[in-house]
């Protein structure tokens, strides 16, 4: 089955069936970004929702988990963290071929670079600071009071992360590449004893999966919480400085080489400072572990979105076979980041 098609009938009917006033015909189109889990906009006569799905075919354990997204987002409905409204979570395979949930459909705009082209250095600044802002809230989330104790194991986040992330790598694994090989070996070796921060973590914050209002810099929606979970903030905090080492463009998504004062963007130090500030914490050691642990998981999911391609299950199978060529170059930045 491809992923850029949906049974519109099916969809339709179990909405007519499970949510409150849903009224036909139905109509979809697929959204261009996101290369996990295929993404779909719904139009009726009244209304618009987003159905997100997980992939059809034979997927990795624990990837793609539809469910988990669904469960977090609407814990944190009216918390400080914005996030859209969930309708519904369908988890029998047999309605469309794969488990599925429907959201509310945003009103906003998304930048899918840092570098935010068309913008005033007023407002370059303003959103980062608003990003910077909401991942401190997300990792301030009072997660018992929410409902999200359980949301993820207890004890060393990296030791059970790097673990995960190993094992999926060498599940998708399709040649050797000796600078992952290197740089798992050099994390494992270099992880830093627990100090009792668990707070809930995004897994995937950048700039592209959040939306903010059209007019303005408030953040309306943090989106794609597939690999969510409760860990350690500073995963999250170091993802973001993660990707902005790599080069501008549609592919790369970084800052690498951009002059930031020119553009109102911040320094690494300065978003780094900005983030303790807002959490009320003095500063954070030991900052290029949690880096070169961002780089080794990035290449683990870049080869995972590969291996898709090569199996024929990748939501948008040109780009996904071009990101097999950024694995050794995650790998590289990773063992560069520890040193």
């Amino acid at each position: 089955m491809s992923t850029d098609t949906l049974d519109i009938d099916a969809v339709d009917a179990y909405l007519a069936n499970h949510l409150d006033g849903h009224r036909g015909p139905l109509e979809a189109t697929k959204f261009a970004v996101g290369q996990s889990n295929p993404t779909f906009e719904l139009k009726t006569p009244d209304k618009s929702f987003v159905l997100r799905r997980k992939p059809p075919g034979v997927l990795l354990k624990s990837a793609h988990a539809i469910d988990r997204e669904f469960r977090v987002q609407s814990a944190l409905a009216g918390s400080k963290v914005p996030v859209p409204k969930m309708y519904l979570l369908c988890e029998d395979d047999d309605i469309i071929g794969s488990a599925f949930y429907v959201m509310e459909h945003l009103q906003g705009r998304t930048f899918l670079e840092p570098t935010m082209k068309g913008e005033s250095n007023e407002t370059r600044t303003a959103i980062l600071d608003e990003m910077n802002r909401v991942l401190a809230e997300l990792h301030m989330v009072d997660i018992d009071a929410v409902g999200l104790s359980d949301y993820g194991p207890t004890g060393n986040y990296f030791e059970r992360q790097i673990a995960r992330w190993t094992k999926q790598y060498r599940a998708s694994e399709t040649n050797e590449i000796a600078d992952m090989d290197a740089l798992i070996s050099a994390l494992e070796a270099s992880i830093p004893e627990d100090d009792g921060q668990r707070t809930l973590v995004h897994g995937d914050y950048r700039i592209d999966n959040l939306m903010f209002e059209r007019d303005g810099s408030r953040c309306i929606g943090v989106l794609d919480w597939e690999l969510s979970t409760i860990g350690h903030p500073y995963a999250d905090l170091a993802a973001v400085i993660m990707q902005w080492q790599m080069p501008p463009g549609r592919e790369g998504r970084g800052l690498a080489g951009i002059d930031r004062d020119s553009l109102g963007l911040p320094s690494d130090q300065a978003f780094i400072a900005r983030y303790c500030e807002h959490r009320g914490i003095s500063g954070i050691e030991n900052f290029g572990f949690y880096l070169a642990f961002n780089f080794f998981r990035m290449a683990g999911i870049l080869q995972g979105v590969y291996k898709r391609a090569l199996d024929g299950n990748a939501s948008d199978p040109a780009r996904a076979q071009a990101f097999g060529a950024y694995v050794p170059v995650f790998a590289q930045h990773g063992l560069s980041a520890l040193k």
